[in-house]
């Protein structure tokens, strides 16, 4: 029973940790363009005269959000209308429930997992929810019952399963390297250092795949700049015809996949929780009532802390560069990134081999 207790508190958790970073998101995504751009940004929601530099924006909006009209036009097909939204939003934020959050600490005498659903394949249902979300994105324009809708939600599912073969090959040379699809497991490998003095990283051992998969994750996401399936002032969307909370659930999609994005590539390239030079034992002098929680909320924050690093470049990438063409970006995606990962998957395969061959092993 507590099992099971702590299991369904790290689920919550988990999803509470997306839901709070799409609400953060929305204000960061104002405020940095607005860095970026010289202006003022977001600032005028408030409680009692209070600003906070625009933060009571993260309140108001899905206040306003939920008070808008749900307007449903005549002819739409209502079922998969009312499906779409919740399909697009629902597998993302499941993909939370996968990543290990933190290690195992010891504490009332026994060990607690920081990782909310414990599978040997954990990527492999990662990467199986965010594909879910395709349906939701075809759905939209398929229940639209609008040719512009329809032609959006497949111009989005082309982009997004393009985008998913590229980012399963830019993973392909870390996964080798790990030996296995447990995110538990990728994250323990990438404890090793490197002569002593560099964490063994899938950042530092695959640079080429790290970057590829920033500019797969970021197409996946259809955040600017590919943000073709949605780009509403130039582009009939798939969402067109939908407004209120539905319309707000499609924008937060778009955020939670770029949380889910950010996670993958904290826990593959960037070590997950782990903190160089940190070992397990480091807080053993509080006694074992505080050693393992204080353990705990330090590998929390360091796994929180690289998330936020890679939301932040994707974040200055979004306001940086201009859109692309449909043609640049399908180019892109099946000219150039796929060919580049697997020729990194086949560089990183043989240097392991040799490496195995002549008894190297510069990591321990």
């Amino acid at each position: 029973m507590t099992a099971l207790l702590w299991t369904l508190a790290k689920v919550g958790a988990a999803l509470g940790f997306g839901m709070n970073w799409a609400a953060f998101l929305g204000w960061v995504e104002r405020k940095q363009s607005a860095v970026m751009q010289d202006r003022i940004g977001a600032n005028r929601a408030d409680i009692l005269g209070l600003r906070v530099i625009g933060l009571f924006h993260i309140i108001a909006d899905p206040i306003k959000l939920f008070t808008k009209e749900d307007f449903v036009p005549a002819g739409v097909r209502p079922a998969f209308h009312a499906m779409a939204p919740a399909v697009s939003l629902g597998f993302p934020l499941l993909a939370l429930a996968a990543f290990p959050y933190g290690g195992t600490v010891e504490f009332l005498g026994r060990s607690w997992s920081l990782q909310p659903v414990e599978s040997p394949v954990g990527l492999v249902l990662v990467l199986a929810m965010v594909a879910m979300g395709i349906h939701g994105v075809v759905m939209a324009g398929y229940a639209s019952n609008s040719y512009y809708g329809l032609l959006g939600g497949l111009r989005g599912a082309s982009q997004m399963i393009a985008y998913e073969v590229c980012l399963a090959a830019t993973l392909a040379g870390a996964l080798f390297l790990y030996g296995s699809l447990d995110l538990a497991e990728a994250v323990a490998w990438q404890t090793r250092m490197i002569a002593g003095v560099v964490p063994a990283w899938g950042a530092v051992l695959q640079p080429v795949g790290f970057v590829l998969f920033l500019v797969a994750g970021t197409a996946l996401t259809k955040r600017t700049p590919f943000d073709l399936p949605e780009g509403e002032s130039e582009i009939v969307g798939y969402h067109v015809e939908y407004s209120g909370m539905k319309f707000g659930m499609f924008m937060m999609t778009d955020l939670i996949e770029s949380v889910v994005v950010a996670c993958l590539a904290a826990t593959l390239f960037l070590g997950g929780w782990h903190v160089p030079f940190l070992p397990v034992d480091a807080f053993s002098a509080l006694g074992p009532m505080l050693a393992g929680p204080a353990m705990a909320c330090v590998m929390v924050a360091s796994f929180t802390a690289k998330v936020a690093l890679v939301l932040f470049v994707l974040m200055q990438v979004r306001w940086t560069l201009p859109r692309f063409r449909f043609d640049q970006l399908l180019d892109l995606g099946w000219k150039n990134i796929l060919p580049l990962a697997l020729a990194n998957f086949l560089l990183t395969a043989w240097a392991v081999y040799l490496a195995k061959s002549w008894g190297v092993s510069p990591w321990r």
